[in-house]
């Protein structure tokens, strides 16, 4: 059996013992909901319909959108560990959340507004360019512009969003509220896409659909999505992130701010965040479970990336098939996800995340050895369900192993190891794919594919039994 610690209660520099906060229901529910509204953004321009648009309608390149997807990782390798330290120093989460918020919100808009006012009006969602049009290069440069500094501001939320975990609930119930913030996301990118549907085309095809009054009536009141298609998704998309922030920018406060007015040094704040690096070494367990956050994000976000492929070249399936595909996996989500947080609650955060990457790779091994259709969907809807067990497990696990008041930084560090596990992810997924294909054939070259990513869950796997399972209270500064 694992040895488990407990962490000591929490005093100050006088040995006062401070009682353990637990912040109000309409705070809790609040600071949970922005879960829900981030993954609206994230589902519809991450995701479904932004990449769609640029290549197919546009005519842009793959090039353009990975360009701009690299450029927004490298604002976040420069900028993001030196505003997680200014936060630290200050204790405050909730301005950088509002203001990141703000202005993705302001960039993804601004994109529908490009899309309608500078795209020329021949080029359709139906039919892409017409004969002889095409889209400037300027009016290219400042969608992907805009995309970079969207996607640049979403990402830039997360590491102080989850920051503010600590302070809205003592160590025994943060897996619970980490739990309700992941299905709430889950419930959240369902809600963008049905939404985001009924401005592209009406409602989402083969589930239900909206009469065509409705649909007019909508794209008459909502500004930029009068004559559909994908890129009439992108201000109402905007719009459904900024209205479900709201509760947490009205309801969530910063609880313990140094009220110290201090002047930021930049070049000091830039050389504590070279210092997290260093200093995970003084926390047992930090630095092994943030490189086993590395491998395990490498693989979901590669599996997830290629799923709907993977279901056509090596399953058979006819495309189109991606919603589909995506509900399945979805719905469970939100059970699992809860589920998980009361199982951090129970058992603690580590044998919690432990349970979820061994599940991981036993489906992932199970998905490369699929004999038939069924057994996909099968492994597809149980992939679901331990989908959010590692976003709910994670926050409280990291609050563990490292001081509250140094948890930006490190929330940054995580969010500096999975920009680069999106990059490394697919390059190693495209590399066997490519090398295999001709050996083996396409088909058995994909499984081999997921082979790789299930090697990668299982190296973090590994690493992460020697995480030390501190429960019972929040970590302090040394």
């Amino acid at each position: 059996m694992a040895h488990v610690t407990h962490a000591p209660p929490i005093t100050t520099a006088g040995g006062e013992i401070l009682p353990v906060v637990r912040a109000p229901f309409l705070e809790r529910v609040s600071w949970a909901m922005y879960d829900f509204a981030n993954t609206v953004w994230s589902m519809n321009v991450a995701t479904l319909f932004f990449a769609v648009w640029l290549v197919e309608v546009l005519g842009a390149s793959s090039l353009a959108m990975s360009i701009g997807t690299a450029l927004s990782s490298l604002l976040i390798l420069v900028s993001i560990p030196i505003f997680g330290a200014i936060s630290d120093a200050r204790q405050r989460r909730k301005p950088w959340v509002v203001g990141f918020t703000i202005i993705s919100c302001l960039a993804t808009a601004l994109i529908g507004v490009i899309g309608y006012t500078m795209v020329p009006a021949g080029i359709t969602e139906a039919a892409g360019p017409a004969e002889g049009l095409r889209v400037s290069g300027t009016t290219l440069a400042m969608i992907v512009g805009m995309f970079v500094i969207a996607n640049y501001a979403y990402q830039g939320a997360q590491p102080f969003y989850n920051a503010m975990l600590s302070e809205l609930a003592p160590p025994e119930e943060r897996g619970r509220l980490s739990g309700l913030g992941t299905a709430l996301g889950f419930l959240g990118s369902i809600t963008g896409v049905v939404l985001g549907s009924f401005f592209f085309v009406g409602g989402v095809a083969g589930v239900f659909e909206l009469p065509a009054g409705v649909v007019a009536f909508l794209r008459s009141v909502v500004p930029f999505t009068s004559e559909g298609g994908r890129v009439s998704t992108l201000v109402p998309t905007a719009l459904m992130f900024l209205l479900f922030s709201l509760p947490l920018f009205l309801f969530v406060i910063d609880h313990n701010p140094v009220r110290e007015k201090k002047p930021i040094r930049w070049r000091e704040s830039l050389r504590d965040s070279m210092q997290t690096i260093r200093d995970s070494k003084n926390y047992p367990g930090a630095r092994r479970f943030i490189l086993s956050s590395f491998l395990y994000q490498d693989a979901m976000g590669t599996i997830l990336a290629f799923m709907a492929l993977y279901a056509v070249v090596a399953m058979g399936f006819e495309r189109g098939t991606e919603t589909t595909m995506f509900l399945v996996m979805t719905v469970p989500a939100i059970f699992g996800s809860y589920l998980a947080g009361v199982l951090v609650d129970r058992i603690g955060a580590k044998r919690t995340l432990m349970i979820v990457i061994g599940s991981w790779v036993v489906l992932l091994t199970g998905l490369m050895l699929a004999p038939s259709r069924t057994v996909f969907w099968v492994i597809g809807f149980l992939v679901g369900f331990i989908y959010g067990g590692v976003s709910t497990a994670e926050r409280p696990l990291l609050l563990s192993l490292v001081p509250d008041v140094e948890a930006g930084r490190f929330f940054s560090l995580m969010v500096l190891s999975s920009r680069a596990a999106a990059i490394v992810g697919p390059i190693v997924w495209a590399l066997a794919v490519e090398g295999l294909s001709p050996i083996l054939g396409k088909g058995t070259a994909y499984r081999a594919a997921v082979g790789t990513v299930a090697l990668a869950m299982l190296l973090a796997f590994i690493l992460l039994r020697k995480v030390p399972d501190v429960r019972g209270a929040t970590r302090i500064a040394a």
